[in-house]
């Protein structure tokens, strides 16, 4: 039977790692007797190296390892592969299958969740907070998900970063506040809270935005239904 193994970035904030826990309890409800675990590429562990040798200690011929990242940044194309490869270099036998990060091509069960998760208060703009990458094409993915939730919802939509941009979450409001937006509110493109999460939150309420906010992505069943999607086409038929 395959196994799934969801893959955080991590944080020093005990937060992010409970979400994620809970998101791998939800995931795993998804489909009763589909072994689903996490693990974490730093701060918090278990290790993703520790939890794939558990899954073939178990007897496990296959596990599927799913990146709990929005966009595919250096954490996705660099850090996960490496720890990877550092598995199977120290022995790693299972047959490994990486999915595509959870922002990819916007989904539409990832929309959903953006939607669901915003107060239902009346706004005519939104700031998507984003933690902030470097990454050319990781921001492009950004700002495709700003775009289609902002065309899902009908009006205009900006993000906000928390860093490695000049588009804080302020910018944002400003910038929305400019196209003649008065009610702003903020969606949340973290999958947990943290550091960059509350920062960027607070920068955007701070310039008038609305409160309360929307609670990141792992609090919404839609983005359990995005992980199993992920993974259907690989564990969902060898576990059958």
């Amino acid at each position: 039977m395959t196994a799934v193994l969801l893959v955080a970035h991590g944080s020093s904030d005990p937060r992010a790692a409970a979400a994620t826990r809970a998101l791998t309890r939800a995931v795993a409800a998804q489909r009763p007797g589909l072994d689903v675990r996490c693990a974490f590429l730093d701060h918090a562990g278990p290790r993703p190296g520790e939890q794939l040798a558990a899954f073939e200690a178990l007897g496990h011929r296959a596990a599927v390892v799913v990146p709990l990242l929005l966009t595919n940044a250096f954490h996705g194309r660099f850090d996960l592969p490496a720890v990877l490869e550092r598995a199977r270099a120290d022995g790693l036998g299972l047959d490994v299958t990486t999915t595509d990060v959870l922002g990819a091509g916007t989904p539409a069960l990832l929309l959903s969740a953006l939607r669901r998760l915003l107060p239902p208060m009346p706004f005519d703009g939104v700031v998507l907070a984003a933690a902030g990458t470097r990454d050319d094409l990781a921001r492009h993915s950004v700002d495709q998900a700003a775009a289609a939730l902002g065309a899902s919802l009908g009006v205009p939509c900006v993000p906000g970063y928390a860093s490695a941009s000049t588009v804080t979450g302020a910018a944002a409001v400003d910038a929305l506040r400019a196209r003649g937006c008065e009610r702003i509110a903020v969606s949340s493109y973290f999958l947990a809270p943290g550091r960059l999460h509350d920062l960027v939150i607070g920068s955007a309420v701070a310039a008038g935005a609305l409160e309360p906010v929307a609670a990141p992505l792992c609090a919404h069943v839609d983005v359990a239904r995005l992980v199993m999607s992920r993974i259907g086409d690989f564990a969902l038929v060898r576990a059958a």
